[in-house]
C-alpha cells in the first residue's frame, strides 16, 4: 500500500506534535534542602542589653554550616542583628577584612564581667573559631565588645540564605542562651 506524500507529511507532523506534548516538563526546582530562609537582615530587639558572651563555636550539617554563640544568664535573649555587609571595628569604623563575603553579627551583650574582665577572649581574634574545611564558612573573627554590644565577623563563601535562632540554655549555663546562625550551602 503506497501513501501519498501529503499523508506522510501529516502523519510525521502529528507524530512530532504528540511526542512534544507527552514529554514531561521539568518542575520548578525545589529549594535546596527545603531551605526558604532568604538572605536579608535578621533582627530582634530587647529593651535592656543582657548578660555576657561566653563562647563561640561552629559545626557542619548536611545542608548548612552553623555558628553557635553561648551566653550566660540570658534566658529569653532577643537582641541581635545579623546581615550581609561591611564589618567595621565599633568606635573607630576601621574595616575588618574577612575571607569571602562579609556577614556582620551584632549582639546586645557584653563580653566582660562587672569588673571589666573579659568573659570571651580567643587566642587569635582573626581566627576565633577554626572553620577550615567547612563548605560555607571561610572565617570567624572576634571584632570587639563595645558599649554593651558584641560584634563578630563571619566570612562566608557567597551571599547565601541564613537564619538566626535563639534557644534557652547553653553548655554550662542552664539559665543562658544559644544564638544559632545557620548559613546554607546553596540556594
Amino acid at each position: 500500500m503506497t501513501r501519498s506524500p501529503l499523508r506522510r507529511l501529516v502523519l510525521t507532523i502529528v507524530a512530532a506534535l504528540g511526542a512534544v506534548l507527552v514529554v514531561p516538563t521539568p518542575a520548578a526546582a525545589a529549594p535546596y534542602c527545603g531551605i526558604t530562609w532568604g538572605s536579608l537582615a535578621k533582627t530582634a530587639t530587647q529593651d535592656v542589653p543582657r548578660d555576657t558572651l561566653r563562647g563561640i563555636r561552629a559545626g557542619q550539617h548536611a545542608c548548612f554550616d552553623r555558628l553557635v554563640i553561648d551566653l550566660k544568664d540570658a534566658r529569653g535573649f532577643k537582641a541581635y542583628r545579623v546581615q550581609y555587609g561591611l564589618v567595621e571595628q565599633p568606635g573607630s569604623g576601621v574595616d575588618v577584612p574577612l575571607r569571602g563575603t562579609d556577614m556582620l553579627i551584632q549582639l546586645q551583650t557584653h563580653a566582660n564581667d562587672a569588673l571589666g574582665r573579659p568573659t570571651y577572649d580567643p587566642a587569635n581574634d582573626r581566627e576565633a573559631v577554626d572553620v577550615s574545611g567547612f563548605r560555607t564558612f571561610r572565617q570567624v573573627a572576634w571584632v570587639s565588645s563595645f558599649e554593651g554590644s558584641s560584634t563578630i565577623g563571619l566570612g562566608v563563601r557567597a551571599r547565601l540564605p541564613f537564619r538566626v535562632t535563639v534557644l534557652d540554655g547553653a553548655p554550662g549555663y542552664p539559665n543562658g542562651a544559644r544564638v544559632l546562625i545557620d548559613v546554607a550551602h546553596a540556594w
